[in-house]
């Protein structure tokens, strides 16, 4: 049997593309790079990830790409430009990025709060000694 223990890892997003960086987010956090891999169990490790707000993005979807919003409630469909929304959440892009490629379901919600992303170079998880994971 594996063991329960998780290890942390610390990703750099600096100068990163947001797709690629959350393909391998994805695929730590459900832990598909280890041998013990099931679909139907929470095998992944954690993941911090600072200087989100350095985060790149290629061709023009700046302007292009577009994060919706709606409450459910009539006349509450909001949407955001990724440079306004980078501009005030610089983290909520590799959130949102990385949540779309787990599974829709419990296991998702379960996998998607061990990613830890901070716009700059501080986290509180210093406690827990990461490790550098280089991409």
């Amino acid at each position: 049997m594996s063991n329960n223990y998780k290890s942390w890892y610390l990703i750099n997003a600096q100068g990163k593309t947001l797709g690629r960086l959350a393909t391998y987010i994805a695929q730590v956090l459900r832990g598909k790079n280890q041998t013990t891999y099931l679909p139907h169990r929470d095998n992944g490790d954690y993941i911090i990830v600072i200087n989100a707000a350095d985060i790149q993005i290629q061709g023009t979807k700046n302007s292009q790409k577009i994060y919706y919003n709606h409450s459910n409630r009539p006349g509450s469909f909001k949407y955001k430009s990724f440079t306004q929304l980078h501009k005030k959440f610089p983290d909520r892009a590799i959130k949102i990025a990385v949540k779309g490629m787990l599974p829709k379901n419990s296991l998702g919600r379960q996998i998607i709060k061990k990613l830890k992303v901070y716009a700059s170079l501080e986290h509180p998880h210093s406690a827990q000694k990461p490790h550098l994971l280089e991409i």
